[in-house]
């Protein structure tokens, strides 16, 4: 999936755990079922914070892309 489709974007590099969990929980319940949320961090733990997260919360880790510092998620809100 590109990126480019996602229905909403946020930025939450310079903030450390846990509020890029936080922010991402935040966005994905303003979302509609099937929307698809990008997520761009670089603390080095989101990474297996928010994975672990979408996982619990049952939506769909559709990607996770790296690149220098930053991390890039892109979640589709299962439920």
């Amino acid at each position: 999936m590109s990126t480019s489709n996602a229905t909403k974007s946020i930025d939450v590099r310079g903030l450390y755990c846990p509020e890029p969990v936080f922010r991402t929980k935040m966005e994905i319940e303003r979302l509609k079922i099937g929307d698809v949320l990008k997520i761009v961090a670089d603390d080095p733990e989101s990474e297996e914070d928010i994975s672990r997260w979408v996982k619990r919360n049952g939506h769909e880790l559709l990607a996770i892309n790296k690149s220098d510092k930053d991390l890039e998620f892109v979640i589709k809100k299962a439920k």
